[in-house]
């Protein structure tokens, strides 16, 4: 049998991929992106993720100012004497608890990639493999300074005026967004190791709850028994509280500082690798 005769539309698309060709092979390969490039790319992702789903904004903005709300008045008359002299005390640990439950959501939202196929894609890339882990975290550290403003927005419609202004604020924001950022690689660990989101988020408030409500965020630790206070005392959520009020109080002690920092260092180092380490063998 004769072969079938090229027809026009064969010859124009043989015509067009000998083009595309032709084009591809003078044309010089474009360079790979740069690590913090990718990394903001995938931290742009985040935003986009955001901007689909709004709703994934409730907990850094409905959740914080209820906190805030029942906390000052039901609990602050007879904690505090007063409902203004509690919001004072109150208000910075309100910051730190807010933004650090945040971080859960790191896990959460690392491992519904995983689940559905998306990290497998991400591992095909030809870019510098911890930039989704990297990127995630940098759009992340957006939420958390969007939850610290909320609150001390609130704050200062309620009628609290921190003594070291708007730089003592900014400061301590600063650092809890820091320490979140060490802290939120602890939650990416364990959105590697579980297998669905809702595991990740029931062991990741399972351990933040405890540390928050056993630290300085709602009561004066002198108030506690004996052994309590103790835990209390070193419970590196305590520190990154009381350094918070110092900032905004203008009275912080340089020790609490260093020892958040170090933390938070801490935490970066030992489970960003192991983190990293856990992407790369899927």
């Amino acid at each position: 049998m004769s072969p079938k005769p090229a027809t026009q539309a064969d010859v124009t698309t043989d015509a067009d991929e000998t083009a595309v060709r032709r084009a591809i092979s003078s044309t010089e390969r474009p360079p790979p992106p740069s690590p913090m490039s990718a990394a903001l790319t995938f931290g742009w992702r985040g935003m986009l993720k955001v901007k689909h789903v709004p709703e994934q904004l409730l907990d850094v903005t409905i959740t914080p100012v209820m906190f805030v709300l029942m906390f000052t008045y039901i609990f602050g008359g007879a904690i505090a004497g007063s409902t203004a002299e509690y919001l004072e005390y109150l208000l910075p640990g309100i910051l730190v608890m807010s933004v650090l439950f945040t971080t859960v959501y790191s896990g959460v939202a690392l491992n519904t990639d995983l689940t559905k196929g998306v990290v497998d894609r991400f591992r095909s890339l030809p870019i510098w493999r911890p930039a989704p882990l990297v990127g995630s975290l940098l759009g992340d550290s957006v939420r958390y300074l969007l939850s610290g403003t909320v609150i001390m927005v609130l704050g200062l419609i309620l009628g609290y005026r921190p003594d070291a202004g708007i730089v003592g604020v900014l400061a301590a924001l600063g650092l809890v967004v820091v320490f979140a950022f060490g802290l939120s690689w602890v939650f990416t660990t364990l959105g590697l190791v579980l297998r669905s989101p809702s595991a990740v988020m029931n062991a990741g408030f399972m351990g933040i709850f405890p540390l928050t409500f056993l630290s300085n965020v709602f009561v004066d630790p002198t108030t506690l028994p004996g052994p309590l206070e103790a835990f209390v005392n070193v419970n590196p959520i305590s520190i990154l509280a009381t350094a918070s009020r110092g900032l905004m109080e203008g009275n912080v002690d340089s020790r609490d500082l260093v020892i958040v920092l170090a933390v938070a260092a801490a935490l970066t180092a030992v489970f960003a690798p192991l983190t990293t380490r856990l992407y790369r063998r899927g």
